[in-house]
């Protein structure tokens, strides 16, 4: 956010008690940070698995002014190059420490007490890299951004669903070793038009079984038939994005009366075009039907947005009353993966 969009931002918001539950590490990386890890890592990245296309600019060192124009693309496949762009030059396990940290110290800033955040470990396993040491990276920067901030953050392991099931089952392995060291949750994100749901069956089951809570990007880019397979097939918890639930007026009417929480996305829906207008994004719909609704930023540095940002979206996109942001902010808690005593503690601040 801008020092002029950061100044819009009402005192209200600023003030209230936050949670963010749809957030990708690799997304958090700002211009400042990459161009950093590019000049650490200006040579090309190796990778194990020969599937794995590296593009033109692969290993390039990068200044900030072309991580910039990096970070603005016109469409889904853009915003996936750039995510590329990024992973490929996270590399060792003090990569990971530095980016855990600096996103921790900017939650912090924003009044987030709370975060659930995607770690893209199927990629990681795609290009081959051992994934212990950077786990201990992750969990190193997690423990300084605790202890300096006062943040709770906990770990969902994220598998690349175009890249299939059999890998995604190795990252629901690797999510129950860690399960014990703020690993919560699995998920699948990824291009949804070439994987649906339906192929996940027994990866979700696997991870179910094994105590991991359960969310899944759908209806972002497909229509609401991919929510339906999510809820039905995978049984998720929670659903990422959720864009397209409002043409399906039967499923509206299921998620507001099971209140299965919706990880809204407002900027990112708009700059990966899946949204054509933020006019036209159904966060008033879904909140006039009673959904549960959550408040999120996706990849806040490439999406140029913050969480602060996303609620002043929200209040004068759609007419918002602070009492409905405050709303927004409780459900963000009460859709969390905590335990029920550690989300009372969060709600209880809301009293005040």
């Amino acid at each position: 956010m801008s020092l002029g969009q950061e100044n819009q931002v009402s005192e209200f918001i600023r003030s209230l008690p936050k949670a963010e539950l749809h957030l990708h590490l690799e997304g958090s990386v700002d211009p400042p940070t990459l161009a950093e890890l590019s000049r650490r890592h200006n040579t090309p990245l190796r990778v194990e698995n020969p599937r794995y296309i590296v593009g033109p600019d692969s290993g390039q060192e990068l200044t900030e002014a072309d991580v910039e124009r990096l970070y603005r693309y016109e469409d889904f496949l853009g915003f996936l190059m750039a995510f590329k762009a990024v992973s490929e030059r996270l590399r060792t396990p003090e990569d990971f420490e530095v980016i855990t940290y600096r996103l921790m110290q900017k939650l912090h800033a924003e009044n987030v007490l709370h975060a659930e955040v995607y770690v893209s470990v199927g990629v990681i396993h795609f290009r081959g890299q051992e994934f212990a040491p950077i786990f201990e990276g992750l969990e190193s920067g997690r423990t300084r951004g605790e202890r300096d901030f006062g943040i709770s953050l906990l770990w969902i392991f994220d598998a690349t669903r175009h890249f299939g099931p059999a890998p995604a089952m190795r990252v629901v392995e690797e999510a129950m070793i860690y399960h014990d060291r703020g690993v919560v949750g699995f998920g699948i994100g990824g291009d949804e038009k070439r994987a649906g749901p339906e192929l996940f069956g027994e990866v979700y089951a696997q991870a179910r079984k094994h105590g991991l809570r359960l969310t899944c990007h759908a209806g972002e880019s497909c229509g609401p038939e991919s929510i339906a397979m999510a809820l039905d097939g995978l049984r998720a918890e929670r659903i990422g994005h959720g864009l397209n639930a409002w043409r399906d007026a039967e499923l509206m009417a299921h998620l507001a009366q099971s209140q299965i929480p919706i990880e809204v996305c407002l900027s990112s829906n708009l700059h990966t075009g899946c949204c054509p207008d933020l006019g036209q994004h159904p966060l008033r719909t879904f909140l006039d039907h009673g959904l549960m609704v959550t408040l999120n930023t996706d990849d806040p540095e490439m999406f140029l947005t913050s969480l602060n940002r996303e609620y002043r979206l929200a209040q004068e996109m759609f007419a918002l009353r602070d009492e409905d942001l405050r709303e927004l902010a409780m459900n963000s808690f009460r859709a969390s993966f905590l335990p029920e005593e550690r989300k009372q503690e969060y709600l209880n601040r809301f009293e005040d």
